[in-house]
């Protein structure tokens, strides 16, 4: 494996290690739902978040990803789905009810996708086929919380840039490469 893919995998444990250095005090959980939208798809997902103290929370999601490459891939058509699930780490600098957050996170997707290559710009197809792919998607992530009706129920418009990675591909190679996302957390205190 390369060594791009060493570092990144380690990357990915950072939000552990930070978590790791907290106090045991003003500790709580917050469960929630998250949609992002890419140019290329859409991700829901259920989300746990565990604030470690004030100002500092680790974040679990689990979700589906619906891909639609189009021509923006490697392939000149490449649509499909997939699940996977994200760790995180945010710091916030208002409070832990409302403000500005920032963070790191880290997504690990396995996709299937249903790829074809055209002749040229007619409809005669000259191949087509699945790819199997698992992908690591560090990002780096923006957001603004704001209370709704009651300080339990929060509502966050969010942005995030990283980089999708294909560490495994069985099939045909499909699209990687930066990604944007623009989505919204709605999240509960319990």
């Amino acid at each position: 494996m390369d060594r791009k893919y060493y570092l990144l995998s380690a990357l990915c444990f950072l939000p552990l290690l930070l978590a790791a250095q907290s106090n045991l005090s003003n500790r709580h959980v917050e469960l929630g739902f998250e949609m992002q939208a890419y140019p290329t798809g859409i991700i829901p997902g259920v989300w746990a978040t565990y604030f470690l103290t004030e100002k500092d929370a680790i974040h679990l999601r689990l979700g589906l990803q619906f891909i639609n490459h189009q021509d923006f891939g490697v392939q000149d058509d490449e649509k499909g789905k997939g699940f996977g699930a994200t760790l995180g780490y945010c710091r916030h600098f208002g409070d832990k009810t409302t403000g500005i957050f920032a963070g790191a996170r880290c997504d690990l997707w396995r996709n299937q996708i249903n790829w074809i290559d055209y002749d040229g710009d007619g409809p005669e197809i000259l191949d087509s086929g699945i790819s199997k792919v698992l992908v690591i998607q560090p990002t780096a992530e923006l957001g603004y919380r704001f209370l709704l009706g009651s300080d339990r129920l929060k509502f966050a418009p969010t942005v995030a840039f990283g980089y999708e990675i294909n560490v495994k591909t069985t099939g045909a190679k499909t699209g990687e490469g930066a990604i944007i996302l623009l989505g919204f957390l709605l999240s509960w205190s319990i």
